[in-house]
């Protein structure tokens, strides 16, 4: 999986979102807000092609909660983005 190019990671009003940057006519109504476990996957990821074990590697060496407990968040968190279109 990868994280998709035109996709970047934004703080407007002390929120993080993700933004479809320079595509024209972009529906604005829809807005995809990040946590800042989110966030930390999204910066720690981008660039990269990623597995599911990839992610939950991550969420296990930043916060040191078990990893069957990080997979389940991290599977979370791929579902959420693929579903927004912004992983592929």
């Amino acid at each position: 999986m990868k994280i998709k190019s035109e996709y970047k990671l934004r703080e407007i009003a002390g929120e993080v979102i993700i933004v479809n940057q320079g595509t024209v006519g972009i529906d604005m109504t829809r807005i995809i807000s990040l946590n800042d476990s989110a966030r930390e996957l999204y910066e720690h990821l981008v660039d990269k092609d990623f597995t599911l074990d990839d992610a939950a590697g991550v969420l296990v060496d930043i916060y040191d909660i078990p990893l069957l407990q990080a997979q389940r968040d991290a599977e979370v968190w791929i579902d959420a983005l693929k579903k927004c279109g912004v992983i592929e």
